[in-house]
């Protein structure tokens, strides 16, 4: 992971914290498994996202609306 994406992660994750979900991340090191690199929301502990995982870009639209990630500043 670059520091561009740990810094959106952090910067998405503090987001959610503002409207009451909590962003965990899949756990797994094995860029083979089906769940490498995907990311969930909840709310007290009931998904609010894909049972499967979402990308960051996809959390991203969930919580702001639109994808910043790719737009030249």
């Amino acid at each position: 992971m670059s520091n561009d994406d740990k810094v959106r992660e952090n910067r998405l994750r503090r987001a959610a914290a503002r409207q009451g979900l909590a962003l965990s991340r899949s756990r797994r090191r094995d860029p083979r498994a089906l769940d490498f690199g995907r990311y969930w929301l909840s709310r007290d502990g009931v998904m609010e996202s894909d049972p499967a995982g979402i990308s960051l870009d996809e959390v991203e639209t969930f919580l702001l609306g639109t994808p910043t990630a790719g737009v030249p500043t």
